[in-house]
């Protein structure tokens, strides 16, 4: 197999409610190489998008190893770790975080905003016809269809290739139509060599993975 993308040792993550310990993620021990899909499943509250948010940078463990890419994203000063979130890391949420007031090529392009991409709006304009959408360019999300809004915060997750891409219930709020042109493409991603980790309770989703990871809850 091919060497790990993504290396965790015993994460771990707890909060601090009024004194008291909360364990949102409970020593989890995974690795992930290039061309995997990795499902990762369990009961509401086993920590699945707090190691989504860990793994991806963008919450710091408790304790634990992670390395992401070679690198740990937690040893950088937080400019250097967002940089490098932009350049290796996707990300696709259940919820989609489309900026209200932007339409649909600017919120493809909005991550570029800090940080310049070459072509990027060359780039945007193929995915956007990859994913049918071109008609709906100058549209803002109001006026976009679910499984249209889903579409374009995937082609924004993608946008600058990332090597990892984590979908966080991608197919949550999807209709079985649209539900299975993502798995399609998440399952292409990683075909084409990029490494997918996938939080769902979809039994369906969990089939399209090359394996399934059980987390339980604390």
């Amino acid at each position: 197999m091919s060497e790990a993308i993504l290396d965790c040792k015993d994460l771990r993550k707890v909060f601090s409610n009024n004194g008291a310990e909360v364990e949102a993620l409970g020593e989890i021990t995974l690795s992930a190489s290039p061309g995997e899909f990795i499902g990762l499943f369990g009961p509401s509250g086993c920590g699945k998008s707090t190691f989504l948010l860990v793994a991806g940078g963008l919450l710091a463990p408790t304790s634990g190893s992670l390395q992401v890419c070679g690198k740990n994203p937690y040893a950088m000063d937080s400019s250097a770790r967002a940089a490098f979130r932009a350049t290796n890391v996707g990300f696709l949420f259940q919820q989609f975080h489309l900026i209200p007031y932007l339409d649909v090529l600017g919120n493809v392009l909005a991550p570029t905003l800090a940080s310049s991409l070459p072509h990027a709006e060359d780039r945007a304009r193929q995915l956007l016809d990859k994913f049918q959408l071109r008609h709906r360019l100058n549209h803002v999300p109001s006026k976009l269809s679910t499984g249209e809004q889903q579409r374009v915060a995937l082609i924004r997750s993608i946008l600058r290739e990332p090597r990892l891409l984590f979908a966080d219930e991608p197919t949550g709020n999807l209709d079985k139509e649209n539900g299975t042109l993502v798995l399609d493409f998440l399952e292409d991603f990683a075909k084409d060599g990029g490494t997918v980790l996938m939080a769902t309770h979809d039994s369906e989703a969990l089939q399209r993975t090359t394996r399934s990871v059980e987390l339980s809850k604390s």
